[in-house]
């Protein structure tokens, strides 16, 4: 599966920092939990690339909020 392949699974994604000091993605889905930790550092950049992704989304005709 690519990443623009469709799927019919659901899933929901939790985002928040630990008491670590790590931000974790929390993502459960059809009896899976799969705890994502980043370092503050690669949480910037990842948010980083879901905005540059947003924007590119956006500028090929993707739906406006």
């Amino acid at each position: 599966m690519g990443i623009n392949s469709e799927s019919d699974i659901t899933a929901n994604l939790q985002i928040g920092p630990t008491t670590e000091g790590m931000v974790r993605l929390y993502i459960t889905a059809e009896g899976i939990e799969i705890p994502m930790d980043f370092e503050p550092e690669e949480a910037m950049e990842i948010a980083e690339e879901i905005r540059a992704s947003a924007e590119a989304a956006k500028a090929r005709g993707g739906a406006q909020g």
